[in-house]
């Protein structure tokens, strides 16, 4: 009777966690939980699926190490396991963009046509933010800037951006962010500034890099 060695077991066991990720909404579901802890139901709502489907996909990203639990009354809170998640989807990011005609597509003829300047690096924004020489902002909605943000930002979530324009000074530059390195929100906020005038320019990633980076995270509102 023959038996598995050490390899192969740790190798079917990374196979699981890999089988895990592969499913488009679970990813979407790992995207908001990076911006903080969410219950089942705030996530459903945020990524259009229905509470038992969101449910079911999270059990499964429990069970594979990938997300934590903790039940608090009827309802059920979830987070990341830890940082290392934000590696591994990291590094599932930059496969896909270096070895994907499909994604290097959708790259180029969405997010470079929007924007095609380089995106400012955490050490500049952090440097020229306590410099006081750039606006931050935040373009994510409330609730998850409440979380969640980097300090001294102003949060002006997407939808509201042209209501709201007379609230940043257009003699300084304006860096936006959102939830990560592909967040649409920044790339439109910082094209709908651009085409009123503004200065502007997007951070490299988002607030979940940013606090895995171990730089400062504020929480609570404005």
């Amino acid at each position: 009777m023959s038996s598995q060695g050490p390899k192969q077991v740790l190798f079917a066991q990374f196979a699981a966690v890999a089988k895990t990720l592969g499913h488009a909404h679970r990813l979407e579901l790992l995207e908001q939980l990076a911006q903080g802890e969410r219950s089942v139901e705030v996530l459903a709502q945020k990524t259009g699926l229905s509470i038992a489907n969101a449910s079911q996909h999270l059990q499964h990203m429990r069970r594979a190490g990938l997300v934590a639990s903790r039940r608090d009354g009827k309802f059920v809170y979830y987070q990341l396991a830890d940082d290392s998640v934000l590696d591994v989807l990291a590094a599932l990011r930059v496969v896909a963009e270096r070895n994907m005609a499909e994604v290097e597509q959708v790259v180029r003829s969405y997010f470079n046509e929007r924007d095609a300047l380089e995106a400012v690096s955490r050490e500049e924004l952090l440097q020229r933010s306590r410099a006081g020489a750039v606006t931050v902002l935040d373009v994510r909605p409330e609730d998850e800037f409440v979380l969640g943000h980097l300090p001294g930002a102003v949060n002006i979530p997407l939808r509201a951006l042209e209501k709201r324009l007379s609230e940043l000074d257009p003699a300084n530059e304006i860096v936006a962010y959102c939830r990560g390195p592909y967040c649409v929100l920044s790339y439109e906020a910082v094209a709908a500034l651009r085409a009123r005038g503004f200065k502007a320019r997007r951070l490299e990633d988002g607030l979940p890099e940013w606090r895995a980076a171990g730089l400062p995270v504020i929480s609570g509102s404005a």
